[in-house]
């Protein structure tokens, strides 16, 4: 016996309608490209605004200290630079001068040869020439000690303060400098309150 085959026809699926098939795909699916999602909030685009960059100004220079010696050397130099007469008073009675006297008698000096400042010295003491014995030997050691051409003035015995003649000495020669040894202030022979008061002109202090 011969047996037929035969094929029997499956059910084919029924097609979803157009709006039960958009339901069911994906969403990406249902968005075009670059197209926003109907639940986020549209994108407005604005200019950034330009905001100015802070101004960064450079670090103030502070001098060094090798700066600041070097303008106040400069200013020194300057202020000596206009001095062409020199006052140098003498007060001790060491007829050999003392160390103080001998110090400003070499600073006088040298200030003078740099610059080429005139010097005048005053020998200032309260008892007149004749009470005392070693004056000559005393202007003997001055002029040794300060180069030739000084100008030597005696004040002796006049009864005023040293400071007192010293102004008056700086004022009637229009002096620029006067030159002292701190061991005339410390030895009571000048008073130092008094300088500023009497003495026109700047006085320069030198140290023991």
């Amino acid at each position: 016996m011969a047996l037929a085959h035969s094929l029997l026809p499956l059910p084919l699926p029924r097609p979803l309608p157009p709006s039960s098939a958009a339901a069911a795909g994906p969403s990406w699916r249902r968005r075009r490209a670059g197209s926003p999602s109907p639940s986020s909030p549209p994108i407005v685009q604005t200019q950034s605004e330009e905001r100015p960059l802070p101004l960064r100004l450079p670090p103030p220079k502070i001098p060094t200290q090798r700066a600041v010696h070097e303008s106040g050397s400069t200013l020194a130099v300057d202020a000596f630079a206009n001095i062409k007469h020199i006052l140098l008073p003498i007060t001790d009675r060491n007829p050999y001068l003392s160390e103080g006297t001998r110090q400003a008698a070499a600073t006088t000096t040298s200030l003078a040869k740099k610059y080429g400042a005139d010097i005048t010295v005053v020998v200032i003491d309260d008892k007149p020439k004749e009470s005392i014995p070693e004056h000559d030997a005393q202007l003997s050691s001055i002029r040794w000690h300060l180069s030739e051409g000084v100008r030597l003035m005696e004040r002796l015995g006049e009864g005023k303060k040293p400071t007192a003649i010293i102004g008056e000495v700086a004022d009637d020669l229009n002096l620029d400098l006067v030159v002292l040894s701190m061991e005339a202030i410390h030895s009571k022979h000048v008073d130092g309150n008094l300088l500023a008061e009497f003495i026109p002109c700047p006085v320069l202090l030198l140290p023991l």
